[in-house]
């Protein structure tokens, strides 16, 4: 087969060549892309924490496929297996319910890095990046609907502390793996009928934020994101965390905002809102989803939405200026598949923005020639990537075609199945 895959390669290299795309410089590019894999989908968004508890802050998970993880060492497990069936170079993306709890349970404003450091150990021993999230649902005193932007200031102050927690730890992590955690800050808040007191509820926002993000970390050790929602459930008339909201923080706090593609009305297109925000903050974060009707956060295809998301951070060599992060958790397929699916149909988009012959685009652009333009992106279509990308999987060691089908139903029958 790997001959095969060769002898296809040469034949659609030949091709690429003919309209001036160089594919060996196109894969060379994929060592700039650095995927933050979302702990939350080997376990439907349990966490450690509270293992019985439930779901809240208008989370759900649907579905209830066997083989769902239950301790650390299964999640780290499901998690190899993923990442070696996954070309390129991933980094672990924790949310704070993922700590290790054993013997040592600790309230959300209690968390330190102990609670973490078996996970930090994990990405040394891999050589990986890790980013980090505070967790600002499924908790009592998240239970009013509100947490940052709560008017009870013993809930206030709570959330705060949780905050600061999380930053610490994030800047413990980015010193100990020698590169940037990504500290990102999601909050439920919002309304389900429509309130009065929306400058109240904001104003209370930014108290908090500006309260909890207070102490300087160095750049290098962490970084803070702050994301957006148009609603949820629960909060279907209002959320606190508006994207004009955190855009205004982001800009004028220099901070990352961080782009859900799931987190806007469906008419809207986060491929085109990168450049705008990049006009304005250093970095943006990027969370990949695939909604459907509203932020069900289903697995990741290779859609023209992601390929546009994707696009724009290839065309205009932002790779240094977004970080990209999966998010979606989806309990009714095989978990680890969720997350294969996922993650290769973000890197396929890479590869194909890579292979593009963007200057050529851009001069028909520039030189009104659209049909030319739409002419060539059509073309593009039906250029032989798939020979690019398996010689690519080939390249870094990773199952080719749909030879990872077969793997992950294996690990289900000797490992998932059994649990």
């Amino acid at each position: 087969m790997s001959e095969l895959i060769k002898q296809a390669y040469e034949i659609a290299k030949k091709q690429y060549a003919a309209i001036g795309v160089d594919t060996d410089a196109a894969i060379a590019k994929m060592k700039q892309v650095n995927i933050s894999l979302h702990c939350w989908q080997t376990d439907d968004v349990g966490g450690f924490e509270n293992p019985d508890g439930e779901l809240s802050g208008g989370i759900q998970a649907t579905g209830n496929y066997p083989g769902k993880a239950t301790t650390i060492d299964e999640m780290k497990a499901d998690l190899d297996k993923a990442i070696s069936l996954i070309p390129g170079k991933q980094r672990l993306n924790l949310h704070a319910i993922y700590g290790n709890f054993v013997g040592q349970k600790a309230d959300r404003d209690e968390i330190e890095v102990k609670h973490f450091q078996d996970w930090i150990d994990w990405c040394k021993e891999r050589g990986m990046g890790m980013d980090f999230n505070g967790t600002f649902f499924s908790h009592p005193k998240a239970d009013s609907g509100f947490t940052l932007s709560s008017k009870d200031e013993e809930i206030r102050l709570f959330w705060v502390e949780h905050l600061k927690r999380t930053r610490e730890i994030a800047a413990e992590i980015g010193k100990q793996l020698g590169t940037p955690c990504i500290l990102n800050t999601w909050i439920p808040d919002g309304s389900k009928d429509t309130p009065v007191d929306r400058n109240g509820m904001r104003a209370q926002l930014t108290k908090s934020l500006d309260e909890g993000m207070a102490k300087e970390f160095p750049k290098e050790y962490m970084k803070d994101a702050v994301e957006s929602k148009v609603f949820g459930i629960g909060a279907e008339s209002m959320t606190v965390g508006s994207h004009d909201y955190y855009l205004g923080y982001a800009i004028s706090r220099n901070k990352l905002i961080c782009l859900d593609n799931g987190h806007f009305h469906p008419t809207e297109v986060v491929g085109d809102k990168i450049s705008s925000c990049l006009q304005f903050v250093d970095e943006v974060l990027l969370h990949v989803t695939r909604p459907i009707r509203w932020d069900s956060d289903h697995v990741v295809t290779l859609n023209e939405e992601v390929q546009l998301i994707v696009s724009e951070i290839v065309r205009n060599n932002f790779f240094s200026r977004v970080n990209v992060g999966l998010d979606f958790f989806d309990a009714s397929i095989n978990r680890i598949g969720a997350y294969v699916i996922g993650t290769r149909a973000a890197m396929k988009a890479f590869l194909i923005a890579a292979l593009e012959p963007t200057k050529d685009l851009v001069k028909f652009e520039e030189e009104g020639k659209y049909f030319e333009r739409l002419a060539m992106l059509e073309e593009l279509k039906t250029m032989p990537f798939s020979a690019v990308w398996d010689y690519y999987c080939l390249q870094e060691g990773v199952p080719t075609g749909m030879a990872y089908i077969g793997e992950i139903q294996q690990y289900e029958k000797d490992v998932l199945l059994k649990r």
